[in-house]
């Protein structure tokens, strides 16, 4: 299959990895990635940047080694966005529909999406999505597209998301000085959703869990759309130092144990399985039981899970995921995670790979690239919605000209000026 010339780039930068996705549209619509970069993460912690001159570092390092792999210059990336800084809520906006005739127009849709962001927001604080959710006509909810309907009262369902200006900006600025340009930002729940859900899942109800390494990501979808966002602030990172304090070993050993041999479920795990783990201080390795490695992880999922149950009642969700839950990120790679989760929840549970792009996948179909792979895929859906937007202007354009020209011929033919 042919491939056009431009390229798209996703950089999920994250507390454990930076990690840079190159990929290419194809001409029937597809995506092929062709490059990778990730590389330890350094100077970011919960998604906020602690450090500039370590997380610049970091950036270019994943970058330079997507440009490596790719052989392309990357100049510009769709940015995911994630920390405890960002919040959500639903807002809602009414307008009356202008069109004299009661046909709603884009224009209308526009006016109430406008209502809908015109919110007070704290200081220090900025919109980073407005998300339709679904719009109301004359009191008939759950409509899609309302252009081309009648009616004389529009409303629109949106759910808004806001970050600290500061804390985005440090993020950009980073990128920038990393020497590549912010071309689109999106949160990581959206990111991740696009690459692992599937649209079935959305109609239905399912609850994302974006499993980091400082913070788990949660996004609710119902009927196609997006209810809900919230940060838990635990991740991966939490179950490593667990590992590290509890056993006693230094915290690189503890995250190298924890993904080759760690279990959430002590259930799982066979009495006579032993394993070999280091020590602190040069003392010499010590041998135990596989079980007391699983007894360090277990309480820390069980408290993860239960966390993530709490928001989902406190908005009100609990009896609509009959999709279940989606675990993604580095965090739902540990053995057992998906079935504590199904204890805990009683719900399907199921770990997300990215899915729907060709090229590099085996480098990429892993949980932990859920984000990367769903940025490019979102700017890619963005970018062909621009040119379908593009086009239809073109169009719309090159048929006026016409006309007018027709009119003028016509003026010219009665002997008076339609120009």
């Amino acid at each position: 299959m042919a491939r056009k010339e431009n390229h798209l780039v996703g950089l999920d930068v994250g507390t454990s990895k930076v990690a840079a996705i190159v990929a290419e549209p194809l001409d029937d619509g597809g995506l092929d990635v062709i490059g990778v970069g990730v590389v330890e993460a350094q100077g970011i912690r919960g998604g906020v940047v602690v450090n500039v001159e370590a997380a610049v570092e970091s950036i270019e390092r994943a970058i330079e080694e997507a440009d490596l792999t790719a052989g392309v210059e990357i100049d510009s990336v769709a940015l995911g966005l994630s920390g405890a800084h960002l919040r959500a809520f639903n807002s809602r906006g009414v307008v009356a529909v202008a069109d004299r005739d009661r046909e709603i127009t884009s224009g209308d849709v526009r006016r109430a999406i406008d209502a809908a962001k015109a919110v007070n927001l704290p200081k220090g604080r900025e919109i980073v999505h407005l998300l339709a959710q679904d719009f109301v006509v004359d009191g008939h909810d759950g409509i899609s597209a309302p252009v081309g309907m009648s009616g004389s009262r529009l409303e629109v369902n949106v759910h808004v998301v806001t970050g600290s200006i500061s804390s985005t900006q440090n993020i950009i600025a980073c990128v920038n000085q990393a020497g590549v340009e912010v071309a689109d930002m999106f949160i990581e729940q959206l990111a991740a959703s696009e690459a692992v859900l599937t649209s079935a899942e959305r109609d239905l109800g399912v609850a994302l869990a974006d499993i980091g390494c400082g913070t788990t990501d949660l996004a609710i979808f119902e009927r196609g759309s997006l209810w809900h966002t919230a940060v838990v602030t635990l991740g991966g990172g939490h179950f490593t130092n667990d590992v590290a304090v509890d056993l006693r070993m230094p915290i690189p050993e503890a995250e190298r144990i924890k993904r080759l041999r760690g279990c959430a479920l002590d259930a799982m795990v066979e009495e006579d399985e032993r394993i070999d783990v280091a020590s602190v201080g040069g003392r010499p390795p010590r041998e135990m039981s596989r079980r007391v490695l699983s007894r360090v992880l277990q309480p820390r999922a069980e408290q993860l899970f239960h966390k993530l149950w709490d928001e989902i009642r406190r908005a009100g969700y609990e009896d609509s995921l009959n999709s279940g839950i989606v675990l993604c990120g580095g965090g739902a790679l540990l053995e057992g995670m998906a079935e504590i989760a199904e204890q805990i929840f009683d719900l399907p549970i199921r770990r997300g790979c990215p899915v729907g792009v060709g090229g590099l996948t085996d480098h990429v179909s892993s949980p932990a690239f859920a984000t990367a792979v769903g940025l490019v895929k979102h700017a890619h859906r963005r970018q062909q919605q621009e040119q379908v937007h593009e086009s239809w202007w073109s169009v719309d354009r090159s048929l006026t000209r016409r006309l007018r020209g027709l009119f003028r011929f016509l003026g010219r033919a009665r002997g008076r000026s339609w120009a």
